[in-house]
């Protein structure tokens, strides 16, 4: 801004003595340095951006020069490590062949011997490194079959401790359910993953009767209630009968049919007082063949209600 001015108030003092055309060429003059003053400016301004560009630049070339720097220090670290482990196989390649020189020399007969028994190791040494391979990918095998042999055994410790808990758990409801039987012939126990209630006869059953008493069938009543809850159960009925013969012309006409005929009678009560699936039920009878007391005739009188954890789950996994 200087500059214009400067020109400007030099055209005022020389003015009235300087000549139309002078001025005019001063005015021409002036009109030249403010074009030139804008292409300075301009410049100027372009040579900033250039700058600044050019330090962006460098900023980044002199991180990739570092890096290179870095590179080239570890690459000399590497080829100085590696240079020494040349020289030394070098050596003891001058070694190797210094001492066969001298075998050598020391005659073809002994070369030969040594190229044999060279050539006998690499065969010995091919076998053993092909008998290697064969064991390391049996043995891959082996490993792979005991991971999942391991995983299996997981699977079915973790499902035996799962059925053990709900056992245990449906023991202690059933042992609960018939409290108020427990000192009239009624036992509940819980044995190798079942539980078995024992009901003895003077409980369910007159003598040689198939109908169940009335307090018996509350107790029935009562187990069913339990039991109708639990879906993944299976509950064998089985009746049992002392030793004493039974001889009739009607049913029951032995201990057989007594034994089966009063397991079915507590079926048919626990299903018709319940919502228990009958594919859970099944009703047998032992006759007299299985007593509890050789010596305890009213013992051996009994049902035992057996009650087992569905353990198709289980025998899934064993499969495998």
């Amino acid at each position: 801004m200087k500059f214009p001015y400067l020109v400007f108030v030099i055209g005022l003092g020389v003015f009235s003595c300087v000549p139309a055309k002078k001025y005019k060429e001063l005015l021409e003059k002036e009109a030249s340095c403010n074009s030139d003053l804008e292409k300075f400016k301009n410049n100027a301004l372009e040579y900033e951006g250039k700058a600044k560009d050019l330090e962006t630049r460098y900023g980044v070339l002199k991180k990739d020069l570092d890096k290179i720097i870095a590179d080239t220090t570890e690459l000399g670290r590497e080829f100085r490590m590696l240079q020494t482990q040349y020289s030394k196989t070098l050596n003891e390649n001058d070694d190797l062949q210094s001492k066969f020189d001298r075998f050598r020399l020391s005659g073809a007969k002994e070369t030969a011997g040594l190229q044999s028994d060279l050539e006998t190791k690499n065969i010995e040494l091919q076998r053993k490194e092909d008998a290697l391979l064969e064991l390391e990918a049996e043995l891959n095998r082996k490993s792979k079959l005991l991971e999942e042999r391991e995983k299996r055994v997981n699977e079915l410790e973790e499902l035996i401790k799962r059925k053990d808990a709900a056992v245990e758990a449906l023991r202690n409801k059933v042992a609960a359910a018939l409290k108020g039987f427990e000192d009239k012939g009624l036992t509940v126990v819980e044995k190798n993953g079942k539980i078995y209630v024992s009901l003895e006869a003077k409980l369910l059953f007159a003598s040689g009767s198939t109908k169940v008493e009335s307090e018996g069938q509350r107790a029935l009543i009562d187990l069913a209630y339990v039991l109708q809850e639990e879906k993944d159960i299976e509950i064998i009925v089985e009746g049992h009968t002392d030793a004493d013969k039974i001889n009739s012309s009607v049913h029951p006409k032995n201990n057989w049919e007594l034994s089966v005929l009063r397991a079915t009678s507590v079926v048919q009560i626990m299903l018709a007082n319940s919502s228990m699936d009958p594919t859970q039920l099944t009703a047998a009878g032992r006759s007299e063949f299985i007593p509890v007391d050789p010596d305890d005739k009213a013992k051996n009188r009994r049902i035992e209600i057996i009650i087992s954890p569905n353990l198709n789950e289980l025998f899934e996994i064993i499969s495998k």
